[in-house]
């Protein structure tokens, strides 16, 4: 019998369907047996806007997008009038860029992160319920946390502390609409830009979580853009889907201000990341086949990809549940059993009626672990024969023996040569000879963490 789920009215929640699904009341409605929340609701609760940052282009504004953007340039500016001015960010040949801002503001604000990353950890327990299976991933993931620990301090402090670093930069009006932006320490002339939206079982999906990938992509001399958004209960996943694509929107039309190439940006995704991103690009190639308005274009985005993601939700509902993101939970966020489809990039794009949107998607690589227990390998695997079927340049590179971590976290802090990283430097400067020279030479990477404390990591992760 299907879980059911209570709809609430939310006029916060821009979606085609009448009803959210933000509250789960346990003595109103029966759950399915073995889905641990009779004890306590899922109320939204929204977090407090983050510290905004004013910043001032590194290079004059080039436009980046015209030929598709329909809609009315006073409303477009109007969205967006938060945004940082151009006449706040020195230039990076001006001796004050390297400035920091007082020692007291910069303690207060990794405080104040600090919370936030707490509260967002125990959220997800709240929500998993607070049973046996879960106090033992919970001791499981403080562990897999402990022999990392060495790593994380060390990215902490290039998040908090670098000048190449700008935190928090509005894209948009909803709670959360923030981005980081990592810029290379080159300054000669536009980079190509990652997009890039982080993972966090569409819970506790935090923009910092991409401080890692944004750290070591600048290094190889590409801009990274780390893309927050509303998680659930504060959002549902037609928000997630919004936001992201307000988030890409910024990253096409304003990119050029920072420094970055408005004809070469990625749109990147990692986990529950790379879902949402999927969806943003499949739903924005719906709008513009049916001939919608929209403020950036498909065209825009020269490949997508996918790391470690699920794009059919028909085959993960069970899985998760076995995992532990139990039905009811998982259901309220994708908005109800009714909306899988809608939210399953790999059902969409078999739908017939939809070969002119599908024929506007970039090409696709999709990247996964075959250890991967938290996303099985088959979910890429299966998604990029399905696109090569209907006429969508793709494909899905697997790592044998990887997990759902080690591509994102351990095999970046082991430093030295990482197959997937060097994969991904690849394809964006597959087009600069330059770039690939570089690349050839450029030194090895530091290792984070210990090796044998890497292991541990391995053996304990409850991912």
């Amino acid at each position: 019998m299907p879980s059911h789920i209570l709809p609430v009215t939310n006029p916060n929640l821009h979606s085609s369907k009448q009803h959210s699904y933000l509250r789960i009341d346990p003595t109103t409605m029966p759950l399915k047996q073995g889905d641990p929340i009779t004890s306590t609701g899922l109320e939204s609760s929204p977090f407090e806007d983050e510290t905004i940052i004013s910043v001032r282009p590194l290079l004059s504004r080039t436009p980046s997008f015209a030929g598709t953007t329909t809609t009315s340039s006073a409303s477009y500016q109007q969205r967006r009038r938060r945004v940082a001015s151009e006449n706040s960010l020195p230039s990076l040949s001006d001796d004050s860029f390297g400035q920091r801002p007082s020692p007291a503001r910069e303690v207060d604000h990794a405080a104040s992160e600090t919370f936030l990353l707490t509260r967002l950890s125990l959220k997800l327990l709240r929500y998993m319920g607070v049973g046996y299976r879960w106090i033992m991933r919970f001791l499981a993931l403080g562990c897999y946390s402990l022999m990392l620990f060495p790593g994380f301090i060390q990215v902490g402090y290039h998040y908090f502390f670098s000048s190449r670093v700008l935190r928090s930069i509005v894209y948009g009006d909803q709670p959360r609409n923030r981005l980081d932006l990592y810029l290379p320490k080159n300054t000669d002339g536009p980079k190509p830009v990652v997009a890039f939206v982080t993972g966090g079982a569409w819970i506790i999906g935090y923009k910092a979580w991409g401080s890692l990938l944004g750290q070591q992509l600048s290094e190889r001399d590409i801009m990274v853009a780390c893309i927050d958004y509303r998680n659930f209960p504060q959002g549902t996943m037609s928000n997630m889907v919004e936001d992201a694509s307000e988030g890409i929107s910024f990253v096409c039309n304003k990119i050029a201000d920072y420094g970055g190439d408005p004809n070469r940006i990625y749109l990147m995704g990692q986990s529950a990341g790379g879902h949402i991103a999927a969806c943003a690009l499949v739903e924005q190639a719906i709008k513009e086949a049916d001939g919608e308005s929209t403020t950036w274009s498909v065209s825009q985005i020269k490949a997508y990809f996918g790391l470690s993601g699920g794009y059919n939700l028909f085959k993960l509902v069970d899985y998760f549940h076995s995992r532990g993101l139990y039905r009811s939970i998982f259901l309220s966020i994708m908005e109800g059993e009714e909306s899988l489809r809608r939210f399953s990039p790999e059902v969409i794009v078999q739908d017939p009626n939809l070969k002119n949107a599908v024929s506007l998607l970039p090409p696709i690589v999709l990247f996964h672990g075959t250890a991967d227990y938290s996303i099985p390998a088959d979910s890429s695997k299966t998604f990029a024969e399905t696109l090569q079927s209907v006429g969508v340049r793709a494909e899905s590179i697997l790592y044998e023996g990887k997990t759902h971590t080690d591509l994102f976290l351990q095999d970046p802090m082991r430093g030295g040569n990482d197959r997937m990283f060097e994969d991904l430097v690849s394809i964006i400067h597959s087009d600069d000879r330059e770039a690939q020279a570089k690349d050839e030479v450029a030194p090895p990477r530091r290792r984070l963490v210990p090796e044998f404390m890497l292991q541990v990591a391995h053996m304990v992760s409850p991912f």
